[in-house]
């Protein structure tokens, strides 16, 4: 498929994607649409940035409005069709930011039901009839154990970014959800890497399911440009200080290893007279969203931060990376650069590498194809 007008897709859908002005599928989305509209199940491996929401967005949209024109609509409350599964808060909200524009024309209801949220709102949220529902397993759960929301009409289960979700010890969780969905019933996984928790659900769940897993999963993203800076002398903020001394036209994201690290480095940049802020774990969750959102915004062009914003979040216009410290392993590097040079645009990641960065930069050698 070299075009989303290629897709079997509802007229509705169409006109969205040709307002938004989507004409050619990624990768992914190229290959596991198609599958989805078959009604296979389908685990989807692809490299981050790759556009892996959309690929299952618009074939869940496509089979929900259909049962309601084939006149099938929703009429019991609580009880959605589509369940999307997503490992954090801030990952559900952008993942109803991709729905958003399609339900428009389909008048389909999508609803949220996140962690980070007061169990109130969570409650209101599955009151009435919809059709898609997504949640964090751990507040699903909660609603359901008070019978607040049933599966019992779910024609779609979709785990996205399961990496994450799984290595963060969901796997009971995501066999408890499953197992409150019909036998019968659509499943798709997305994820960058293949963990060995997302191996064992994939093992579980996913027996004769469709694998897709696009030729650079796995990989850096070529139109990644990495540059490595080699730190002799353990100074790292001469070199972050000549980096940022240069300006780029678009918002820069540097990592370090811990929350202390990430602290001592935006008192430093702030100390030298620059603007940053900070999102990591173990902070006041409205300031963390407020940071957040100011860097998506562009109201802010400089966020440091832990691993926390490494996987799943995507900033429209990071085009650029500085790793401070570098992660120990090879998947976590790659979930990093992935907030930049997304959906084909171009990006720059620059690695700050010591001596005991060896091993990951043996490693990486064979994964980059845009290293100098």
């Amino acid at each position: 498929m070299t075009s989303f007008s290629d897709f079997s897709l509802l007229p509705t859908l169409q006109a969205t994607l040709a307002e938004k002005g989507l004409t050619t599928p990624t990768e992914i989305q190229a290959r596991a649409v198609p599958a989805l509209l078959q009604g296979k199940s389908v685990i989807g491996l692809s490299e981050t940035g790759s556009g892996k929401t959309l690929a299952f967005v618009l074939p869940l949209l496509h089979r929900l409005k259909s049962l309601e024109i084939e006149g099938h609509p929703i009429t019991e409350e609580s009880r959605p069709r589509g369940v999307v599964i997503v490992p954090a808060r801030e990952l559900g909200e952008q993942v109803a930011r991709v729905f958003k524009p399609f339900t428009h024309t389909t008048r389909l209801r999508v609803r949220s039901v996140l962690g980070g949220t007061k169990f109130e709102v969570a409650k209101r949220s599955v009151q009435g009839c919809f059709e898609v529902l997504v949640a964090t397993p751990g507040r699903l759960l909660q609603l359901m154990d008070r019978e607040l929301v049933l599966l019992e009409d779910v024609h779609t289960l979709v785990f996205d970014e399961a990496d994450r979700m799984l290595d963060q010890g969901f796997l009971p969780d995501a066999n408890r959800i499953a197992d409150a969905c019909p036998p019968v019933r659509q499943l798709a996984m997305f994820s960058a890497t293949v963990s060995p928790a997302v191996q064992t659900l994939m093992n579980k769940l996913f027996a004769g399911a469709e694998l897709i897993r696009t030729v650079g999963s796995h990989q850096v993203v070529p139109t990644l440009t990495t540059i490595n800076l080699q730190v002799t002398t353990g100074k790292r903020f001469p070199f972050l200080q000549d980096l940022l001394s240069k300006k780029v036209e678009g918002g820069t994201l540097i990592f370090t290893n811990t929350r202390e690290q990430c602290d001592d480095l935006a008192q430093l940049i702030e100390a030298h007279g620059r603007r940053c802020m900070v999102y990591r774990g173990e902070m006041d969750k409205v300031e963390r969203r407020a940071n957040l959102k100011a860097f998506r915004d562009g109201e802010m062009d400089l966020l440091i931060s832990t691993d926390l914003a490494s996987r799943g979040l995507d900033v429209e216009h990071v085009v650029r990376v500085i790793n401070y410290h570098l992660p120990s392993d090879l998947e976590n590097y790659l979930h990093r650069v992935g907030r930049t040079a997304r959906a084909g645009r171009k990006g720059l990641v620059v690695n700050l590498v010591t001596e005991r960065d060896a091993p990951l930069m043996t490693r990486l050698a064979a994964t980059d194809p845009g290293k100098r």
